[in-house]
C-alpha cells in the first residue's frame, strides 16, 4: 500500500467512524459498534498510528462493507441525526 492510499484509508475509517455515530437508530449504530469500529476505539486523541490494523485490505473492505449496510439500514429505519435535524429516512 502506498503511503498516499493509507493516508486516504485512514481519513476514510475516520469519516465512516464520525457518520456511524450519526445513526438516529440505536440498533443500527450497534451493529456499527460490534462489525465495524468498537466504541471508544476512535476519539480525537486517536492517531493515525492506531488506525493501521483498521485498514488493511481485507479489514477495511469488510469495515466498508459493513458501513455501507450499517447507512441502508439507517436510510430506511431512522436516517441520520445532527444537531437537532434528522435526514435520510425513507417516507
Amino acid at each position: 500500500m502506498t503511503p498516499n492510499q493509507l493516508e486516504e484509508r485512514i481519513k476514510m475509517v475516520r469519516a465512516m467512524e464520525t457518520i456511524a455515530k450519526s445513526i438516529n437508530n440505536e440498533e443500527i449504530l450497534e451493529s456499527w459498534l460490534m462489525c465495524g469500529v468498537a466504541d471508544g476505539d476512535i476519539t480525537e486523541e486517536t492517531t493515525d498510528g492506531e488506525l493501521y490494523d483498521y485498514v488493511e485490505d481485507d479489514i477495511f473492505k469488510d469495515l466498508m462493507d459493513c458501513f455501507m449496510k450499517c447507512m441502508k439500514n439507517a436510510y430506511r429505519d431512522g436516517g441520520l441525526y445532527c444537531g437537532g435535524i434528522t435526514g435520510g429516512t425513507r417516507e
